[in-house]
């Protein structure tokens, strides 16, 4: 059950253990209107996205600690964030990494570096309509 205010902009998840890549992207998506929330490895992005809720979760697959698709399998046993769209994001382009990313609970795979028209195509087909951009 996910309440959608029209007011306040979707909330994105960003897992990236590399600061320079963290940044690029949360400025990419705050100049789109998102607010951003940021994690550094797994166990991390499991404490935020059960804190935060977030919208959408962009979530690195080579991370520390807690790979991202360990977290991933993590966030989908809590009922509240069964529905919360996660994008995997990997600079792996591989049937396997793909199938792996899906079968961990991933909605859908972007390759880095991310080409930002396509991700923005991405988050407007996975994230509820009504967010005043």
């Amino acid at each position: 059950m996910s309440s959608v205010n029209g007011n306040a902009p979707p909330t994105i998840l960003v897992v990236e253990d590399f600061e320079d890549n963290r940044f690029m992207m949360r400025r990419l998506l705050e100049m789109s209107g998102y607010r951003v929330i940021e994690a550094i490895n797994g166990e991390e992005a499991i404490d935020l996205a059960c804190r935060e809720k977030p919208g959408l979760i962009l979530m690195d697959l080579s991370l520390p600690q807690l790979d991202g698709l360990a977290a991933t399998r993590r966030i989908r046993q809590h009922p509240e964030l069964s529905n919360v769209p996660i994008v995997a994001v990997s600079a792996h382009d591989t049937a396997d990494f793909h199938a792996d990313a899906l079968s961990a609970g991933c909605n859908d795979y972007v390759t880095k570096p991310i080409d930002f028209d396509q991700l923005e195509a991405l988050l407007a087909r996975l994230l509820p309509k009504g967010s005043g951009q």
